[in-house]
């Protein structure tokens, strides 16, 4: 596993390499013209036919190793973003020096073929990728992506920091002023990450925290808490005077406090000043906390067009290692922003310090939603300056990086040796998830979208009965070592649980923040039967037809030469045995077991055979498929009907993943069935996605075990799906026979006066009189009778929680400055406002009155949507030692009797119920969740409460040869070029 993680950071390396040694050669051109294939203008042409500029011929080939996607893999292009002219001499001079990373981009393809997607982000804003592939423009006409706003860039750029926001509400920030301050806000808070920590105050004769109850400390900069602020941001109205000295009196404080605790980034420090103006330069105020050392630095962003105060923020700046700059529009918001990281990544360049980063996980862009789910983590690397007079200025190029799918990972632990229920996982420094099973990023809503909070799911949140975090604080810490405990798993889309006690054991992997975790189930995964037949047995039983193997499981690495990249892992077997394809690597011991496996299952195929020619044994073709699956992933299926004829299409093919073996788990019926007492079946009815169950199907299975005097491993399951009309039918019939001499029932589930039910071992109705009722739970239908059962100690309650849920909430809906604190939807406006010259007007309007007058109120309306929530819902499970009981339920007026036997050999229950006596009184029970509601007291102290986290290791907060001077000044007040806004300005009036 390491020599993986150590192979892409490698190839990350010699990237870095070569782009410093590119740039050492360069020298800048300012009138260079250089024609290079922008990946939104390849391929383009006019009406004429003729090729745009920068739009040349550039081959594209679907290529499977890239999602299928229509790629070149001889050539590298590039993306500038929207708001960026692409023809910069700034932008141009970057495209031509590195165009000499396409070699190295080939030469890592062609030494590690698992390879995805290799990039050099500039610092001026351009994006090259390798393979080249073309972008394509949203219906806005507009490419919101800009790399220097990743996750991966930001963390290779700059050190962890703590900061503090300060913005000024006074009455003089009314209007557009405010809302371009709340927009700076909300971009600078786009380039925290989880190892920064932040708060936000603001200010005018007064302090306002923006979330008051974290009155003088900082968060961290994870999701969630960002999307906390920015929703108090909303609430800011500019009214009464400025007093700028107490709001940097209080950030010091704050700053020095939090650092004198041990928490936060314990690295950088830094204050952002959002304000249009400051009467003084306070130089006894950072006398008395940052002089000499100066090691909170000063960001200041002056707002609005007026530069009467612009001299004293830029000395503030200027004097505490900081940088200024004026933002007038809000189209200058986002490429101002981005400046202060530069200033940040001084002290890594001139340490010349290329440390390599690993992200959390994230799903991968390429890919729509609905497209299916490939989690990626990005190891990235800082590209510096390497020219001698510029080395006291710390000059950022950039970051290269590489995207590696969270499934190479998964690869090098073999799911056959981890057992039935076994699973690997893997958490960042911070304790989120990068891989586990239960990790649910996408929730479905008409379609699959991802879930906001996706990437910063903690450990603690799926391994829940863990509630002292002793699991998850050890491998933060980096340790090795081992932990017990009792886990409840939900199965069947969290209808059912299985109890277990599981035993994790983990340890850290070197050279990435990331912790190793596997969890073994006890009774599975320790133990394990080894066989021994002839490759030529194996391969001779490997060749039937109706043999398959688990695809997501590696057997053979077919990732590493092109050639055997189309080849099913079955396929890639058979060639590495009959010896055709040396180049292949492959896990010899799985492999031998998968032959042995293959033999000794043969005879169930004759079986099968026999049953389907015997025409009374399945005369009406009830039974449907027959399955078998076995430890090794290796699967056998006999149909008994035409395909075209199955009741349920999509069982056991590969949409089907709960019922396959997958990278993740083995299939459901599989590790139900090892749940059970060996010899007895498990029955189930398949539950629908939606809200009702009306599945047409009952699956049966059983575990096949060693029967020696050995510890006995579940080596296979092995099962049928039939209709539920074919089972139902003969359930009835059953409920007919009776033991006495004639043959006659004294009572039977055709007695008007009963009901009769069979219900599984978690509660759900299988047959009922009333086939409406299939698939329910028992409580929703006999809420008395469930009640009763629960207090007889038959079946027990099991709470659950969900803490990756998703609830409907209302919400209020208006268009006010939702809008606005879109950075493009912004931009397109602002062109528009300044065409119309409506300036003054938005500048004299109080916009945050308006927004908040009675008039707009009236235009508000509630609009339903789904938001992350934590939610709480039972799982029900029978006691296996009860065979029969009996009961009585004293209702309002009547009594209410019932029986409940257990079929043998089954998971079942049949359920005889009088039905004379309604007991109304008694509620139904049901298994809906309820959201988990957090009073203001507990929402602020989850939101002050700091699990334990690991510090990155490096830390580069400053250097005493940083040259500070280069602080900013009148840039920030220039027009942008005349060519950036012409075209902007054509698209938006041609509508």
């Amino acid at each position: 596993m390491e020599e993986m993680f150590h192979k892409k950071s490698e190839a990350v390396r010699r990237l870095v390499e070569a782009a410093e040694e590119a740039h050492l050669k360069h020298e800048f051109d300012a009138d260079l013209q250089y024609e290079y294939f922008n990946a939104v203008l390849i391929n383009e042409q006019d009406e004429e036919g003729k090729y745009l500029e920068l739009g040349k011929e550039f081959i594209l080939v679907p290529n499977d190793h890239f999602n299928n996607l229509p790629v070149n893999i001889s050539l590298s292009d590039v993306q500038v973003p929207t708001n960026m002219y692409n023809k910069d001499p700034a932008i141009v001079n970057g495209v031509y020096w590195s165009e000499s990373l396409n070699k190295v981009f080939v030469d890592n393809f062609d030494r590690d073929p698992s390879l995805i997607w290799q990039y050099f982000g500039s610092a001026k804003g351009f994006f090259r990728q390798y393979p080249g592939i073309k972008w394509e423009p949203d219906e806005n006409g507009v490419i919101a992506f800009d790399c220097r706003n990743r996750k991966w860039y930001i963390q290779a750029a700059t050190s962890p920091k703590d900061v503090v926001i300060l913005v000024d509400v006074s009455g003089s920030m009314k209007g557009l002023r405010l809302t371009i301050a709340k927009q700076t806000v909300s971009s600078i808070l786009d380039t925290l990450g989880d190892d920064d920590f932040f708060n936000i105050i603001a200010y005018n004769e007064e302090l306002h925290y923006v979330e008051p109850c974290l009155n003088g400390t900082l968060v961290q900069a994870d999701r969630t808490n960002k999307e906390h602020f920015r929703e108090h941001l909303d609430k800011l109205c500019a009214k009464g005077i400025g007093m700028l000295d107490i709001a940097l009196n209080e950030a010091f404080s704050v700053l020095s406090e939090f650092n004198h605790t041990g928490q936060g980034s314990i690295c950088s420090q830094a204050i952002m000043l959002i304000t249009d103006g400051a009467v003084d330069t306070y130089d006894t105020i950072f006398a008395k906390y940052n002089w000499p050392e100066r090691k909170v630095r000063i960001f200041t962003y002056l707002i609005g067009r007026e530069a009467a105060f612009a001299d004293n923020l830029k000395w503030m700046a200027c004097a505490n290692k900081g940088f200024f700059t004026q933002i007038s529009t809000l189209a200058d918001v986002q490429e101002n922003v981005m400046e202060y990281l530069h200033v940040l990544s001084r002290p890594k360049v001139i340490d010349q310090e290329h440390d390599v980063v690993w992200t959390e996980a994230y799903i991968d862009s390429t890919l729509a939603d609905d497209q299916g789910l490939v989690l990626m983590t990005t190891v990235a690397m800082p590209v510096f300056s390497k020219q001698n007079e510029t080395r006291s200025k710390g000059i950022l190029l950039g970051v290269v990086g590489t995207d590696v799918p969270v499934k190479e990972l998964l690869k090098t632990i073999p799911k056959y040796k981890l057992g039935i229920h076994g699973y690997a996982f893997a958490i960042t420094n911070n304790g989120y998830i990068l891989t586990h099973p239960e990790l649910r990023p996408l929730y479905e809503e008409g379609k699959k979208r991802r879930k906001p909070n996706y990437s910063s799911v903690d450990l603690s949140e799926v391994e829940w009965e863990d509630r002292d975090d002793v699991l998850r604080n050890a491998m933060v810490n980096r340790k090795t070592g081992k932990f017990s405990m009792e886990v409840k798993k939900t199965v069947d889309k969290g209808k059912r649980v299985l109890v277990m006690t599981n035993d994790y054991y983990y340890t850290d992997i070197k050279g990435t923040p990331f912790s190793l975790g596997v969890a073994l189930s006890r009774g599975h995964g320790k133990y394990f039967f080894r066989g021994n037949v002839t490759i030529e047995e194996g391969l001779h039983d490997l060749e039937h037809p109706d043999v398959s193997l688990a695809d997501e499981w590696s057997y053979c690495n077919t990732d590493l030469q092109p050639e055997h990249r189309q080849l099913s892992q079955l396929d890639a077997i058979k060639l590495y045995l009959k010896g055709k394809e040396p180049l292949l690597q492959c896990d010899k011991e799985l492999i031998q077991e998968v032959l042995f496996d293959a033999v000794v299952s043969a005879p169930i195929e004759a079986y099968w055979t026999s049953l389907a020619l015997n025409k009374s044994e399945n005369s009406d073709k009830g039974v449907e498929v027959a399955f078998l699956g076995t430890r090794t992933g290796l699967s056998r299926i006999n149909l008994f009907v035409g395909a075209e004829q199955l009741t349920n299409q999509d069982f056991l093919k590969a949409g089907d993943k709960e019922n396959i073996f997958n990278a993740d788990h083995f299939p459901l019926w599989y590790r139900r069935a090892a749940e059970q007492i060996p010899g007895s079946f498990v029955y189930s009815i398949p539950f629908s996605v939606g809200a009702v169950n009306k599945s047409n199907v009952v699956t049966a299975s059983t575990s096949i075990q060693l029967l020696d005097d050995r510890k006995s491993p579940v080596v296979a399951a092995v099962g049928i799906q039939m209709k539920l009309e074919f089972f139902q039918r003969k359930f009835w019939t059953a409920s007919r026979q009776c033991a006495s001499l004639d043959g006659r029932c004294s009572i039977s589930c055709d007695d008007e006066t009963i009901n009769c039910y069979l219900i599984d071992n978690n509660g759900f109705i299988l047959v009922a009189e009333d086939y409406m009722q299939t698939g329910n739970f028992f409580g929703e239908v006999e809420g008395a009778v469930m009640n009763k059962l629960l207090t007889m100690g038959s079946f027990k309650r099991i709470t659950l929680y969900d803490y990756q849920a998703m609830c409907r909430t209302n919400k209020e809906s208006t268009d006010r400055a939702h809008s606005l604190l879109d950075p493009y939807n912004a931009f397109f406006a602002a062109v528009k406002w300044i065409m119309t010259e409506l300036i003054l007007f938005l500048v004299e309007f109080n916009l945050c009155s308006w927004w908040h007058s009675e008039t707009t109120a009236k235009a508000q309306r509630l609009k339903q949507t789904l938001e992350p929530c934590d939610t709480e819902y039972p799982a029900f499970v029978s006691e296996r030692t009860i065979k029969e009981t009996t009961g009585n339920i004293a209702c309002e007026d009547c009594s209410k009797s019932f029986v409940i036997q257990q079929i043998p050999s089954s998971n079942l229950f049949m359920v005889v119920v009088d039905n004379q006596c309604a007991c109304d009184s008694v509620s139904p029970i049901t298994m809906a969740p309820i959201e988990i509601r957090y009073n203001e007291s507990l929402k602020c102290e989850r939101l002050k409460s700091q699990k334990i986290r690991r510090r990155p290791e490096s830390c580069h907060g400053f250097h005493p040869e940083e040259n500070a001077r280069e602080c900013g000044g009148a840039l920030g007040l220039c027009a942008k070029p005349v060519l950036l806004v012409i075209p902007l300005l054509l698209m938006l009036f041609s509508r």
